[in-house]
């Protein structure tokens, strides 16, 4: 019945696709699994996934992304590979992030579904049934909530909660609010991750772009276990790049077509500050009867800074949008691909 199901969810067609660099459309499903130092979780992540997809009884393909793994990961995928056709590897020339190990395994999938979750066993590939059921129902991306998460609290789930609510705010125009932007596994129809461009550390924040695309995306919970090998590859030096990412979030959601918009309001802001100031300077100098400079002087220090890093806010903005024209206008991915390991010649 799910294989059923997975063969007419198809559908959804919006803009031209990129370039496929691989013509087989013929799978059902795709997993997209990226791989950073997970030597030790390989053989159980790759046993736990055929088990459960070899029960739904769909044609599938396990796509492992090596994201510049320095330990023997890359010796542990490819002897799966070479017990099983059905298993694929890229393998990038260094690491270039979760971002661009997603983004390649998308452009290299050929399921009409795309499946992705981490390669450290924290997601339950059991979740991955219940999710193509609810994405049978008539969405076009369902995305996990890791309710119960077995994380240290103050340094990945207080973290995560707080990014979440802010996310959740700065989107609001997008109508999308989920409990877990961060979660991993996630359930894609085809066209929707061929419609994606992502660059940066962007991959947490799919589900605006898909909104934005007009995808009708829900969020189910999924189970989340603890890790037993390895080391977690983020830490609280990530909420910087968040934080840098929302704003390049809500400047392409909101003002990318009227930029002017958005420094027109920085600028307004801007001067409100400092007309206001000016004006408490003034009214010290005239009731107090100062004489002294430095009130002055203060002004002219404040406002340096707040030029100097406007100055840098819209170099960041405009650098955004000249990178992003770079990637789109010449089809050129944020990454190099060293080599591709199949059974079959599929690039």
């Amino acid at each position: 019945m799910l294989q059923a199901n997975i063969r007419d969810i198809a559908g959804f067609s919006i803009i031209t696709s990129i370039e496929n660099e691989n013509p087989d459309q013929s799978l059902d499903i795709s997993l997209a699994i990226p791989i950073k130092d997970e030597e030790a979780n390989i053989q159980s992540l790759y046993e736990e996934l055929t088990q459960v997809m070899n029960n739904l009884g769909c044609e599938f393909e396990i796509i492992f992304v090596d994201d510049g793994s320095r330990d023997g990961s890359f010796a542990k995928m490819d002897a799966i590979r070479q017990q099983d056709k059905r298993v694929k590897i890229i393998c990038f020339s260094r690491n270039f992030g979760q971002t661009a190990a997603l983004m390649a395994a998308f452009r290299f999938s050929c399921g009409k579904v795309v499946v992705a979750l981490d390669g450290d066993l924290q997601n339950d590939p059991a979740d991955i049934p219940l999710m193509l059921n609810k994405l049978a129902e008539g969405y076009d991306l369902v995305n996990g909530w890791r309710k119960d998460r077995q994380d240290a609290y103050l340094t990945r789930i207080l973290p995560s909660k707080i990014a979440n609510a802010i996310i959740s705010w700065l989107i609001s125009g997008t109508h999308v609010r989920l409990h877990d932007y961060g979660c991993t596994l996630k359930v894609y129809k085809r066209d929707i991750v061929k419609n994606l461009d992502l660059y940066g550390e962007m991959h947490r924040f799919i589900p605006v772009f898909a909104a934005w695309l007009g995808a009708k995306i829900t969020e189910m919970p999924v189970h989340h276990r603890s890790r037993k090998y390895g080391k977690p590859k983020y830490n609280l030096s990530r909420i910087v790049r968040v934080i840098f990412d929302l704003l390049v979030i809500r400047f392409f959601g909101d003002f990318l077509t009227c930029p002017m918009q958005f420094f027109g309001k920085i600028s307004l802001f801007t001067f409100f500050l400092g007309s206001i100031y000016l004006l408490l300077v003034f009214a010290l100098d005239y009731f107090q009867g100062w004489n002294t400079m430095a009130p002055s002087q203060l002004l002219l220090w404040l406002g340096g800074v707040g030029l100097f890093s406007l100055q840098l806010a819209f170099l960041g903005l405009l650098a955004e949008i000249n990178i992003r024209s770079y990637f789109q206008s010449l089809r050129k991915a944020p990454f190099v691909v060293e080599k591709i390991l199949a059974s079959k010649n599929v690039v």
